[in-house]
C-alpha cells in the first residue's frame, strides 16, 4: 500500500525531528562532512591544470570516474552548479579555486549576450564556449535548447557567487559582472503583471528565443537576495528597488492558510500556480535575513508533504530522497536553531558519496520531480538520476560549513 507508506515514513521524520528539535547534538557530523564535500570539490578545480579561469563538468558517470555517458551532459557544465561551486568553496576556505570559477562566469557575464543555463567543461581561454556535442547517427552537431537558455534563477545564482567573491577580496571586477547581469534581468525579466517581481527568463536559441512569463517563487528570492546584496556594494545603482520588487512577489506568494509557499504564476503572471509543490522555496526563504517568523512554518509544511525516510523529496510523490533538497533543509535547519535535525541529515548524506568524490544526486536508481524539461515537453520528463552531481555535493558542503549563501556569511 503505496500511500500507507509513505504517510508512515512521513510520520516518521516528523516524530525524529519533534524529539531531536532544539537540542545540540550528541555528536556532530558536520566537520566531517564539510571536509569530505570541500575536498571533493576543491580536487576537482586542482585537477585543470594551471590558475586559469574554469568551468566544473556537473555530472559524473554512475560509478563517478569520468564523464556522464548522456552525451548531453558529458562535458555540461551548468551555470547554477557552479555558480554554487564558487560560494561553496569560499565557504570551505578555498577562495583561489572560487575565483578560477568565477573567472570564467564573469568572463561568460561580459562576454556573451546573456548568461547560459550551462557551458562547457573545462579551462577556459576568453569566453566559455556553449555546450554541445556530436551525434554520430545524425552526423550533425547538437546543442540543447534549455543549456542555451537564461533561467533567471541561475543568473541570481551567480549574481551571489560574484559578490561573495567581491566580499572576500574586493575586487571591482565581480561587482562590474553582476552589474551586467543585474541589469539582463531587469530589462529582460521584470513584470508589471500580478504581484510583479521577475519571470522566469528565456527558452532556447538566439535566433528563436522564447520568453518565459511564468514566475517562480525561488527566482525571486533569489533575486531579492542578491539584489540587495549588490545594492550595499553598488548604493548609486538601481538595485535597491529591484530587490523590493522581488521581496514583494515573495509575500505574496505566501499562503497563510497552509503555511508554504506557492510555487509561483502561470504563464499569465497572474493565476497562482498550485499544481506542483516547491520544496526549495520553503528553505530558501528562511535563509532570507528578514524572514518573518510566520514562515518557519514552511517547515512544517516541507516535513508533511515532501518528508521522506532520509531527508526530503523534490516533488510530493515522495519517491526518494533529493540529496540536494536534503542539504537544503539541514541548512534551513540550522538557520531556525534546529540543530539536532540538521545534523540527522546530515548524517544521512555522509553515505551518499561516489568513488569520484561528488555526492550523489539521489540514493535511488531514478527521481521524478513533476516538472518538463522544456516548455513543449508533454509530460513531467525532468528526473534526477543516480549519477554524482556537483550541485548536491555544494549544498552539502554549504549546509556542513553552515553557510548562508543568500547573505555571504556563516550561520549564527
Amino acid at each position: 500500500m503505496p500511500g500507507f507508506r509513505h504517510k508512515t515514513l512521513t510520520l516518521l521524520l516528523a516524530a525524529t525531528v519533534s524529539m531531536n528539535a532544539g537540542a545540540a547534538p550528541a555528536d556532530d557530523p558536520a566537520q566531517a562532512l564539510a571536509a569530505r564535500a570541500c575536498g571533493a570539490l576543491d580536487a576537482r578545480v586542482d585537477a585543470v591544470p594551471g590558475r586559469g579561469p574554469l568551468l566544473l563538468r556537473s555530472y559524473d558517470d554512475e560509478a563517478g570516474r569520468g564523464p556522464s555517458r548522456e552525451p548531453a551532459l558529458a562535458a555540461a557544465a551548468f551555470t547554477y552548479d557552479n555558480a554554487l561551486a564558487t560560494i561553496a568553496l569560499v565557504a570551505c576556505g578555498r577562495p583561489a579555486q572560487a575565483e578560477r570559477i568565477g573567472a570564467a562566469l564573469a568572463a561568460a557575464a561580459r562576454s556573451d549576450s546573456r548568461l547560459r543555463n550551462a557551458y562547457r567543461a573545462g579551462a577556459v581561454e576568453g569566453a566559455p564556449l556553449p555546450n554541445g556535442w556530436w551525434d554520430a547517427a545524425q552526423r550533425r552537431w547538437l546543442e540543447d535548447g534549455y543549456q542555451m537558455g537564461t533561467a533567471t534563477g541561475n543568473v541570481a545564482w551567480t549574481m551571489l557567487a560574484l559578490l561573495t567573491l567581491a566580499e572576500h577580496d574586493g575586487d571591482a571586477r565581480w561587482i562590474d559582472a553582476a552589474r551586467r547581469l543585474g541589469a539582463w534581468v531587469v530589462a529582460n525579466a521584470r513584470s508589471a503583471t500580478g504581484a510583479g517581481g521577475f519571470g522566469g527568463g528565456v527558452y532556447g536559441f538566439d535566433d528563436h528565443p522564447q520568453a518565459l512569463t511564468w514566475k517562480a517563487t525561488e527566482h525571486n528570492l533569489d533575486l531579492a537576495a542578491a539584489f540587495a546584496r549588490l545594492a550595499r556594494r553598488d548604493p548609486a545603482g538601481p538595485w535597491g528597488a529591484q530587490a523590493r520588487a522581488a521581496r514583494a512577489f515573495v509575500d505574496a506568494q505566501w499562503d497563510a492558510a497552509s503555511g508554504h509557499f506557492l510555487t509561483g504564476t502561470a504563464p499569465d503572471g497572474v493565476t497562482p500556480n498550485r499544481s506542483t509543490s516547491a520544496l526549495d522555496a520553503q528553505f530558501w526563504a528562511l535563509l532570507l535575513p528578514d524572514a518573518p517568523p510566520a514562515w518557519r512554518r514552511a517547515l512544517a509544511y516541507a516535513e508533511r508533504v515532501h518528508g521522506v525516510a532520509g531527508g526530503f523529496d523534490f516533488s510530493e510523490d515522495r519517491d526518494g530522497v533529493w540529496v540536494e533538497g536534503t542539504a537544503q533543509g539541514a541548512l534551513a535547519y540550522r538557520v531556525v536553531g534546529r540543530h539536532d535535525d540538521a545534523a540527522h541529515l546530515l548524517r544521512g548524506l555522509a553515505g551518499d558519496f561516489s568513488a569520484g568524490g561528488l555526492l550523489y544526486a539521489t540514493p535511488q536508481a531514478r527521481l521524478s520531480t513533476g516538472l518538463a524539461l522544456t516548455p513543449t515537453s508533454p509530460t513531467d520528463d525532468f528526473r534526477y538520476y543516480h549519477w554524482p552531481h556537483l550541485g548536491a555535493t555544494a549544498w552539502a558542503a554549504l549546509a556542513a560549513r553552515g553557510w548562508n549563501p543568500y547573505t555571504g556569511a556563516l550561520v549564527r
